[in-house]
């Protein structure tokens, strides 16, 4: 069996010296979160830049999850030998972390440094931390930026605004965003403008300038390990849903969502009601269909633009004044509505492939998340 082969931040680094986000997608415990850490670890230990590890709650830093950041390096001697022995372990305390120095033999000589050499932050708490200064911290990492299910409303601007925070008038902070592929269509890409990240390849990368501004934004989509991990033995059930898990084909992590049967083959006709949703660029048509003894919703890709005169209902995340334009699925403002709500509620949706499913799971999530606006 071939060696797996983890990730390594240094030859992204070395390509792109001059980036001030570093973003690194790739499969779970590929060695994204390892490497980054070890780099901030070195630049401390070299140049005694400190560090800021951010994550989405408070409770992912809390002590005991707060303690386990650094286990892997403790483990394999990553502490001992950045520090040339002068120390070998790391202390969590009150969100900052500390060098400390373990005597097996007898645990009464534990020295600890005595100033932090990191901070963990959360983007829940982000309110909380506008006060406290951090002139020593060059580096930012922002594990799991990428989740299924739980971004924050306005996520974006919390984790924008905790990074204001932290740089001040600063230009010399480099952030890190390491996240697995779990959500092909993460809010993060279209705030970024990170246009290309969904037909990316593992074992490329890109960079993206705005403009004059000078910001540049440093993408790599970490090589996929090898198929013949031995953990796949555990993974080896006839489920497409485990495909990432095993690493044997499958690139982002799609949920497998309900297709149309051959019973429910439909023609123009039949179709009762059409109305659109938009999300990520992406355009998706929802056709209401009746057939002689059922009704559902079959949601496809719509390839050419929205005509301005239609009058059908287009579900957009941006405001528009146009009044068959709605911003959520979820909140019901009239019988039509109603009608639409009613076939997702009952189960009665059924999508052209996996990914457009995708597509409609990040929006509804989105509408649950977001508040409503008076």
């Amino acid at each position: 069996m071939a060696k797996t082969k983890y990730y390594d931040i240094q030859p992204l680094l070395k390509r792109v010296p001059d980036a001030h986000y570093y973003m690194i997608i790739g499969e779970r415990t590929n060695g994204k979160t390892y490497s980054i850490l070890r780099h901030c670890l070195e630049r401390y230990t070299h140049f005694g830049e400190e560090f800021v590890y951010i994550r989405r709650f408070d409770e992912d830093i809390k002590r005991k999850r707060g303690s386990e950041v650094f286990k892997n390096l403790i483990e394999n001697g990553e502490i001992e030998k950045l520090t040339k022995g002068e120390w070998n372990d790391v202390l969590y305390y009150a969100s900052k972390f500390y060098l400390m120095k373990v005597d097996h033999s007898d645990p009464k000589n534990t020295v600890v440094s005595q100033k932090p050499f990191g901070y963990a932050l959360s983007l829940t708490s982000e309110e909380h931390d506008k006060s406290t200064a951090y002139p020593r911290v060059k580096n930012i990492f922002f594990e799991e930026f990428l989740s299924r299910h739980n971004y924050l409303p306005d996520e974006f601007l919390s984790f924008t605004s905790l990074l204001s925070t932290v740089i001040r008038l600063r230009d010399d902070v480099r952030i890190f965003m390491a996240g697995n592929t779990i959500n092909k269509y993460a809010p993060y890409f279209t705030e970024m403008g990170l246009v290309n990240i969904k037909t990316m390849k593992p074992g490329t990368f890109e960079v993206y300038t705005y403009g004059d501004s000078g910001l540049k934004v440093a993408v790599e989509f970490s090589d996929m390990p090898s198929k013949e991990k031995a953990s796949n033995v555990y993974f080896a059930f006839n489920n497409p849903k485990l495909s990432m898990i095993r690493g044997d084909g499958a690139i982002w992590e799609i949920d497998v969502y309900p297709h149309l049967s051959k019973e429910m083959r439909y023609r123009p006709a039949d179709v009762i009601y059409k109305y659109f949703v938009v999300w990520d660029d992406e355009i998706l048509q929802c056709d209401i269909i009746r057939l002689e003894e059922s009704a559902f919703t079959f949601v496809h890709r719509k390839t050419t633009p929205i005509r301005e005169d239609n009058e059908n209902i287009v579900y957009t995340t941006e405001h528009d004044h146009r009044p068959n334009y709605r911003r959520k699925i979820t909140k019901a403002s009239d019988r039509q509505e109603e009608i639409i709500l009613w076939f997702f509620k009952n189960e009665k949706v059924f999508y052209q492939s996996n990914d457009v499913g995708e597509i409609m799971r990040n929006y509804i999530a989105w509408c649950k998340r977001t508040p409503i606006e008076y």
